[in-house]
């Protein structure tokens, strides 16, 4: 029994073909076939039933998958063992960050990693959604800071790290009906929603809370659309930490909108479970958690 031929296992149960085993594991669909068939005839056990279109688990391939994926695991944390055995400082540490994060509560734990290893180079890239594990999944991040939406998690080791509340808000200036009645989406058609462009990909833009119909304008960053909005040129969701002063002076209103919810999202700290973690992103990733005090990193409403 080898390595490569659980490896293969895994790849197909998760991709649920062998043509997507195939692909994930860069190697054409007849090695794929080939390798699995030589495990079976090892074993003496047919581990995948081929009667349907795509291959299932028998009922003794499931205990013997169930095994094989803690085989996995322990031999992954044996690469990363080894990894950390022969580590020496990055030259450079990559740490990609949603950009609705508030950043205080993350501070601390960069400017104690910079005191402790000040040849590290440390880069800080603020993304919006998608972006992170974009990047993180490219190899262009160590670890990412984001939600979990469109996370592969049987490839990224997760953990929760803060709570971000998303509201949408306007100036006063944009004359909106006044009162606590929530507000439709037919009401709303004529103003401008502003939202923020995404920095994953195509399949990571903005799909979620926007209302049908309306007049749409987007900007970079949520720093530019945060200034639209209270220009009074349109409304948009804003993430409570960016809005707390102004929506306490009035300079921002909380909307009461059909079809956009006041919006909590977990942000998660992420690494790839098949990139090797050097001694400064270990470090680091020690040091990112949950707060001990919500006013640390959990936004609150306002």
């Amino acid at each position: 029994m080898k390595h490569d031929q659980l490896i293969a296992l895994d790849a197909i149960v998760a991709t649920g073909t062998f043509r997507g085993a195939a692909e994930r594991l860069h190697k054409s669909q007849s090695a794929i076939s080939h390798t699995i068939r030589q495990l079976e005839e090892e074993l003496e056990l047919e581990l995948l039933s081929r009667e349907a279109y795509r291959p299932s688990l028998t009922a003794a391939g499931e205990i013997f998958y169930r095994e094989a994926c803690r085989v996995l695991r322990q031999m992954q944390g044996l690469r990363t063992t080894a990894s950390r055995l022969r580590a020496r400082e990055e030259p450079e540490l990559t740490i990609a960050v949603s950009a609705t994060m508030d950043l205080d509560p993350l501070l601390p734990a960069l400017a104690d990693t910079g005191r402790c290893h000040p040849a590290t180079h440390l880069r800080l890239r603020m993304e919006m959604m998608g972006g992170p594990i974009a990047r993180l999944m490219e190899g262009k991040a160590d670890i990412a800071l984001a939600s979990l939406d469109g996370v592969p998690l049987d490839e990224v080791e997760a953990e929760p790290v803060a709570e971000v509340t998303i509201r949408p808000v306007a100036s006063p200036g944009l004359g909106l009906p006044a009162g606590s009645r929530a507000l439709s989406a037919s009401e709303m058609q004529s103003h401008v929603q502003v939202v923020a462009a995404g920095t994953g990909g195509a399949a990571h833009e903005q799909s979620r809370d926007l209302l049908p119909g309306g007049l749409k304008w987007t900007v970079s960053d949520l720093a530019a659309k945060k200034k639209v909005v209270l220009a009074g040129l349109g409304w948009g969701g804003l993430p409570d930490h960016m809005t707390e002063e102004e929506r306490r002076t009035g300079a921002l209103l909380s909307l009461n909108l059909e079809g956009f919810p006041l919006r909590r999202t977990m942000i998660f700290k992420m690494r790839r479970r098949d990139q090797a973690i050097g001694v400064v992103a270990d470090e680091l990733w020690n040091k990112i958690g949950l707060p001990s005090h919500p006013r640390a990193g959990i936004v609150q409403d306002g």
